[in-house]
């Protein structure tokens, strides 16, 4: 399959900006053509500036810019040689910061993930993490570092269909989050786990967080929910990567996927917190999604930021929310709280003052009554539910 190099280029943007790529505009510059691995396609050129950073020992550099040679997703050689090479670079990366491979058997495939703080002698309470349809752990793999210094074991997964994860994505694929529980389960304290589901994943968190009870919370961030799969007219407009890649990986049409909207009734069920940041000019997101979560997730917090999708301007502050978050779910210690909330607050006013964007606030999308936090930073601190044992989370 051949891309369209410009639209290619603009979806770059995103996960080039997440990733720290300070070469990014030089290396587009030098993209003429998604043809394999020539001269000046796109393969090649990202590959060849990570051939020079793995020379020079930066390997977590390299990594992150041969998996922008593997992006959007593996359609022959040339990606699949890009993939192979993000995934080796990465584990040398990885392996003298104590994080490794953890493997398990799910459908009967075999699907590799990333974790760090697995340990059967102090098991701590867990989180998974996932991205979305076109990013792959070794994208997320380096936050394991900053999980495990706030006493949470991490495990960084993928999307079936995404990176090395062999099956087939579907409407069931959150199953994926309950396997990786039942793999850990004496390495981790599973009945104390939180998801942090970027986009796509965000969707399969939230079913899966229908049937497992060991599921305390939920993070994500621009995840689809029932009418990016029902609109027909909305999904008529989606970008031509969203569409090639959703096809690639379910291998049905998109309109094909109304049976995967999830229901008033089922998000009304959950009695879990439930984190979701949108971006309010989101061309693969219908508004209308988080909307639903506000309206019926009983314990909703919903952040929106005036950007397009993966809100490029408000890297730093989303992570640190979806951190603060996460630690507010969890009852972290008051330390580890209020150092990520005065960093974010930092993130914010920086977001603000360098981009001269203002957030837009979901509660005029949803009078329901439920809670909502008009500013990243602030210093109120919202009610979460106790469980047993989240009071005193393990320090590493």
């Amino acid at each position: 399959m051949t891309h369209d190099v410009a639209e290619l280029k603009q979806f770059a943007v995103l996960h080039a900006k997440a990733q720290d790529l300070g070469a990014a505009p030089a290396v587009l510059d030098r993209i003429q053509s998604d043809d394999g691995d020539r001269p000046g396609s796109w393969v090649r050129e990202w590959s060849r500036e990570a051939d020079r950073l793995r020379r020079e020992d930066r390997l977590l550099a390299a990594a992150a810019h041969y998996n922008m040679a593997r992006f959007p997703f593996v359609d022959g050689d040339a990606r699949a040689g890009a993939l192979e090479n993000c995934v080796d670079t990465f584990a040398r990366w990885a392996a003298p910061r104590g994080i490794s491979r953890l493997e398990l058997t799910v459908r009967g495939a075999r699907v590799r993930c990333w974790a760090r703080g697995l340990s059967a002698r102090e098991r701590r309470p867990v989180l998974v993490m996932c991205g979305g349809i076109v990013s792959i752990k070794e994208q997320w793999g380096p936050a394991l570092t900053a999980i495990t210094r706030l006493g949470l074991a991490g495990v960084v997964v993928e999307l079936p269909g995404v990176g090395e994860n062999p099956l087939r994505y579907d409407a069931d694929s959150g199953q994926l989050f309950s396997a990786v529980l039942d793999e850990i389960a004496g390495r981790a304290d599973v009945s104390a786990c939180y998801l942090l589901a970027f986009s796509f994943s965000g969707h399969a968190a939230l079913r899966c967080a229908l049937a497992d009870r060991r599921i305390r919370g939920v993070v994500t961030a621009g995840a689809p929910v029932a009418h990016f799969f029902r609109d027909r007219e909305w999904q008529a407009g989606l970008p031509r990567i969203t569409v090639d890649t959703l096809e690639h990986l379910t291998g049905t049409p998109v309109d094909g996927l109304a049976s995967w909207a999830l229901t008033e009734h089922e998000l009304s069920s959950l009695d879990i917190p439930v984190g979701y940041a949108a971006s309010a000019r989101d061309e693969i997101i219908p508004a209308a999604d988080p909307g639903l979560v506000a309206a019926h997730v009983r314990d909703a917090e919903l952040v929106v930021h005036d950007d397009v999708h993966g809100s490029p301007g408000f890297i730093a502050p989303t992570r640190l929310w979806a951190v603060h978050t996460i630690l507010r779910m969890r009852g972290g210690r008051p330390a580890h709280r209020a150092a990520v909330a005065a960093a974010l607050k930092v993130a914010r006013w920086q977001a603000r003052t360098g981009s001269r964007r203002k957030k837009v606030v979901a509660g005029g999308q949803a009078d329901s009554g439920r809670k909502h936090r008009e500013t990243l930073g602030s210093d109120r601190e919202d009610r979460r539910r106790a469980h047993p044992g989240d009071a005193d989370p393990h320090v590493s």
